[in-house]
């Protein structure tokens, strides 16, 4: 009667399930919505396709057109060096005939110079001798052995002066001819130094066309 009062059973209650998930229940708007994408996505693939086809047709046009003008302009190029290399040649040339002919008629003037002033000295020599004897005949007439001895010192004093004069004309001659070589041989140097400054101008002109093309 006295003993503890025995304890009340446990009871262990299990949870609820959960409520079930809705299942989607496709539409017609939903189909239409799938399609639409489907058709979106590809009409953005055909877009992209046909871009990237328009741009490698503008870059190998524009490629095309890069090469064609680099083509064109080293024909220019070329042509322009060798119309340059044709003038020059037919200028050097023209100047080179201009000079020599130009030095031909220096040297007939001054050989016909030469001549008429050799004329004219041995003119005045002898038309002086010829009026100093006339002279000393006239006033020196009983001497003669005295008009002798200076007609002869005279001679012998215009002969020397002619012959001077003769080897001064010499001397002169052969100046004159002496710059004229000199002047031939630095024309044909200057010529020479002008070719070859042409040449290297025309290939260094044909280099840089090749490089432009290559690059």
């Amino acid at each position: 009667m006295g003993g503890s009062k025995p304890s009340p059973p446990k009871v262990k209650y299990k949870p609820a399930p959960p409520p079930p998930k809705p299942a989607p229940v496709p539409t017609q708007s939903f189909r239409t919505q799938l399609e639409l994408t489907k058709v979106s996505n590809a009409q953005q693939r055909l877009n992209m396709e046909l871009g990237a086809q328009l741009d490698r047709a503008n870059e190998e046009f524009f490629a095309g057109q890069d090469i064609r003008r680099l083509q064109a302009q080293g024909a220019e190029q070329r042509l322009s060096t060798q119309v340059l290399g044709q003038e020059q040649r037919k200028t050097v040339a023209a100047t080179g005939i201009q000079e020599r002919l130009n030095i031909a008629a220096t040297g007939q003037q001054q050989r016909a110079t030469v001549r008429e002033t050799g004329s004219q000295e041995r003119l005045t020599v002898a038309a002086t001798g010829q009026q100093q004897r006339l002279t000393q005949a006239q006033l020196l007439a009983g001497q003669e052995r005295q008009i002798g001895l200076t007609g002869t010192e005279q001679r012998k004093t215009q002969e020397q002066l002619l012959a001077g004069q003769e080897r001064q004309i010499s001397l002169t001659g052969q100046e004159q001819r002496a710059t004229v070589g000199k002047t031939a041989e630095e024309q044909r140097l200057t010529n020479l130094q002008q070719e070859q400054f042409r040449r290297y101008q025309e290939e260094r002109d044909y280099q840089q066309s090749r490089s432009a093309y290559r690059s």
